[in-house]
């Protein structure tokens, strides 16, 4: 029998998935994230880029100092000031890695760097002999890999693994390649680099073209054996790899991925999904694989009818495996609080008392309004308990005064460190009023950008989700917020993102 061998996870969701515009975590966010990573399973979390701020610097040392069981990973440039950050950042860790990025492609090089190649392999060497000073575990990316000229790219490699690097990282930084380049770059490094063999062949897929799943599992059959991807396939632009359809292609297709095995817990991969879908206001479309909605839903009756026959005839995937339950029960204003424990329990949530009895209280005000609760609305209740952490401004009431022959007029309520605050302003709409209204409270200056209302349960008294996006400043901050009362899950969604401001 042929020996069975593991691919690495590298989950970097806390540092390129957090890339992503509007999906910025607060340190404390970052680490109930990683809490998960490691139930999940992950070989390497990549906890962010401490010299790009304070907070990033804080929050990968919060990580560095709670999880045990997975390597944590810090991202460095070429640069001294980078290599001894993270150095500083992962002091507490148990296990850990850093891994430092240069560009190599001629594009790069003549633009961003206005360098040669010379200068950029020394650069390259300098960075990995002094990061050897500091650690023990490597991994060097020779950023935009794919458009990079293969000479010099073997050269790159080959000095970088002789300074001390071990594991060896080729990004397809802007999503450029297809499945059967990047094989053959794999099989071409594999081939033309002499000291190969001391160090471990990494992949890091973008989806500028939708084939980042695709291009990182051609690179693991060409012979890599490290994967970088994130939860829910978030980050910068149209996003990384998707951990789960990586994870769950490997487990799946057992007759390609021959003796090829992870290490992820897979029936963690929903919980994951659910909560940085939550912390980052990030939606999971319905028909995403392994995750979306409707992924494990079928309603077509011929469908239906060979399913109850037997399942793999539409089901290549047992949805167990991911964590997804099958069944629906529904609750109404006259279930009590061990149903709704049960339900949560079922459905992935474990709460503890205080928590149950604090969502219970809002199931009972969203039964008296709806005839039934389904497993959404229990989600929803849940998600914005796990929000309500990080509020600091917490809408108390909203009160619209509107109509087709009346300006609109809110007046908005706003606790604030134990005190109540109000105002009353116009607007171009009731939401537009309500907004200003805020404004006039939080005294903090912002651009909408994106404002977006859908139902998230059934029937016509199903809940609205509101979702934004605002600019304060230079940067970007997205919110969140459930309701029946649009006006106020709108209202909801815009503290939200205002809390998030550090």
């Amino acid at each position: 029998m042929e020996k069975k061998e593991k691919v690495i996870i590298f989950d970097t969701t806390l540092r390129d998935g957090e890339q992503a515009p509007g999906a910025s975590l607060t340190s404390q966010q970052k680490l109930e994230v990683a809490y998960q990573l490691e139930k999940l399973g992950v070989d390497i979390i990549e906890a962010g880029f401490p010299i790009s701020s304070p907070d990033d610097f804080k929050g990968v040392n919060l990580v560095a100092k709670n999880i045990k069981k997975s390597i944590i990973c810090g991202l460095a440039r070429c640069i001294k000031k980078d290599i001894e950050a993270v150095f500083e950042a992962l002091k507490p860790a148990k296990k850990k890695r850093i891994h430092i990025f240069l560009a190599t492609s001629k594009i790069h090089l003549k633009y961003k760097f206005k360098k040669a190649e010379k200068e950029i392999l020394d650069l390259a060497c300098q960075a990995t002999r002094l990061s050897r000073k500091f650690f023990e575990d490597i991994e060097f990316s020779p950023e935009d890999a794919t458009r990079t000229d293969k000479e010099f790219l073997y050269r790159v490699i080959e000095a970088v693994i002789r300074e001390g690097a071990s594991t060896i990282n080729i990004p397809d930084t802007v999503g450029y390649s297809y499945p059967q380049e990047v094989f053959f770059l794999i099989k071409d490094i594999l081939n033309n680099v002499p000291n190969i063999n001391k160090a471990v062949i990494s992949i890091h897929c973008h989806d500028d073209l939708g084939m980042a799943v695709a291009n990182s599992l051609s690179a693991v059959l060409a012979g890599a054996r490290q994967v970088h991807c994130t939860i829910n396939g978030i980050g910068e632009r149209a996003g990384n790899a998707s951990l789960e359809e990586v994870v769950m292609a490997i487990k799946t297709r057992k007759d390609v991925f021959k003796n090829l095995y992870t290490q992820v817990n897979t029936k963690e991969i929903m919980r994951a999904s659910r909560l940085v879908s939550t912390l980052t206001g990030f939606v999971v479309p319905p028909n995403k694989a392994i995750v979306g909605s409707n992924a494990f839903r079928h309603e077509s009756g011929i469908h239906q009818d060979a399913i109850l026959k037997k399942r793999i005839t539409y089901e290549i995937i047992n949805p167990s495996e991911v964590g997804i339950e099958k069944t629906q029960l529904v609750l109404g204003k006259h279930s009590g609080r061990h149903a709704l424990k049960k339900r949560l329990k079922e459905l992935g949530f474990k709460l503890n008392k205080k928590k149950i009895d604090e969502i219970f209280e809002k199931f009972k005000k969203l039964a008296d309004k709806k005839k039934e609760i389904f497993d959404e609305d229990l989600i929803a209740l849940v998600e914005e308990e796990f929000r309500k952490r990080e509020k600091r401004w917490e809408l108390v009431s909203v009160k619209v005064v509107t109509g087709t022959q009346a300006p609109p007029e809110a007046t908005v309520k706003l606790n604030y460190k134990k005190k109540t605050m109000e105002a009353t302003s116009g607007g171009d709409g009731p939401v537009d009023a309500c907004f200003k209204a805020i404004d006039k409270i939080t005294k903090i200056r912002t651009k909408l950008l994106n404002y977006k209302l859908e139902a998230i349960t059934r029937g016509k008294d199903a809940q609205g989700l509101a979702r934004l996006e605002i600019k304060v400043k230079d940067k970007i901050y997205s919110g969140v917020g459930t309701s029946t009362d649009i006006l106020e899950a709108s209202a909801k969604a815009y503290l939200d993102a205002l809390n998030k401001i550090s």
